[in-house]
């Protein structure tokens, strides 16, 4: 198999070239397991880990390898390779580190497409995949909704869930499934393009990895079913991995999350509500917080029905939580940087007690 067929490019071949990284192999991540990753190249498969100097300057979580990522490796008869780099990413998908404020968690790289996947049987909720589609959006990773277990509810309620989602969300694909009957697979099969990088997302019970295990005609995810006392999908996928499907596309699994940290660092809140801020635009106050001030064009909007109340609320709610995580991130860097200069000020009083 050629690093072609799963996803590799002109642009990267020719960073590879310009970097002079000649004597390397190129591989891409399609697992991780604690700092340790499973990286498949056009020689197979090889276990591998970062460097020491890779480690000693990376700064931040980002600065790891994921899966999706593309590196520079040299691989062992041992079945064993040693990454010496992190190829360029086109895109990538991350939250706010579960428990760890001012902290990213990489979700996945590279990534071109994201199905959005949630149940229609239980816990079904808008304002979850508004919380995805800002993750897609500031990643430049176009979503497509995918709503499952179809044949759990009658086909009215389904036409009223999805007629529900197209009214507030707009110009975004919205397909219902079952992974029982299989209906509604011809159009999810027509929309997966050879060569091109698709991620699952979405809570866990919400039918991922059956969803996965359909495609790929093998068994490729343990399944579980929903939890009675608590009515939520149990964590089964516990790592990332990628897929190559039959048709050329290649698919990414994740771990269900049933927290969606918002960590917007781009502009993917804006897109995701671009109604509300078209409507902003037209407030009288400049720095209008949209929620009691006169003159404000978004207030009217929600009135008269232009602009969703729920979506509103949630819009809200999500412009709350990327202040707060920006403030955190801001109050680490302060505490890292006078941290910095206190070591630096013990090491130049330790140099003048020597002498």
């Amino acid at each position: 198999m050629k690093p072609e067929d799963f996803g590799y490019n002109d642009k990267l071949e020719q960073f590879r070239i310009d970097n002079n990284l000649h004597d390397f192999e190129v591989g891409r991540v399609i697992a991780e397991h604690k700092e340790r990753y499973t990286v498949k190249t056009a020689k197979g498969e090889f276990e591998a880990e970062i460097t020491g100097n890779m480690r000693f300057t990376a700064k931040s979580r980002v600065d790891y390898p994921a899966v999706g990522d593309w590196v520079a490796l040299i691989p062992y008869e041992s079945g064993f390779a040693i990454i010496h780099k992190i190829l360029p990413r086109s895109s990538i998908i991350q939250r706010q580190a579960v428990g760890q404020f001012g902290e990213i968690q990489i979700i996945a790289t590279n990534i071109d497409f994201a199905f959005l996947v949630q149940a229609v049987d239980r816990d079904f909720n808008i304002n979850r995949i508004e919380r995805y589609l800002i993750l897609c959006n500031s990643s430049k990773v176009s979503p497509i909704i995918v709503l499952t277990k179809t044949d759990l509810i009658n086909k009215t309620r389904v036409s009223e869930i999805t007629e529900n989602i197209r009214s507030r969300i707009k110009n975004v694909p919205v397909m219902a499934i079952s992974n029982e009957t299989r209906d509604g697979y011809e159009a999810i099969m027509n929309c997966i393009e050879k060569g091109k990088t698709y991620c699952m997302l979405g809570s866990s019970g919400a039918g991922k990895s059956t969803l996965i295990n359909n495609l790929s005609g093998k068994i490729l995810m343990r399944t579980g079913t929903i939890s009675r006392s608590t009515n939520k999908g149990r964590h089964i996928t516990s790592h990332r991995e990628l897929i190559i499907l039959e048709n050329g596309g290649i698919l990414v699994d994740n771990p269900g999350m049933r927290e969606v940290g918002i960590a917007d660092t781009a502009n993917g809140l804006e897109i995701t509500f671009d109604a509300i801020f078209n409507y902003a635009q037209r407030c009288k106050f400049k720095d209008c917080t949209h929620t009691n001030e006169t003159g404000c064009s978004v207030l009217a909007a929600v009135k008269n029905g232009s602009i969703d109340r729920a979506s509103y609320e949630n819009y809200l709610k999500m412009e709350k939580e990327k202040a707060f995580f920006e403030s955190t991130v801001v109050e680490r860097r302060k505490k890292d940087k006078e941290f910095g200069k206190m070591i630096k000020n013990y090491k130049k009083d330790m140099n003048k007690n020597k002498y």
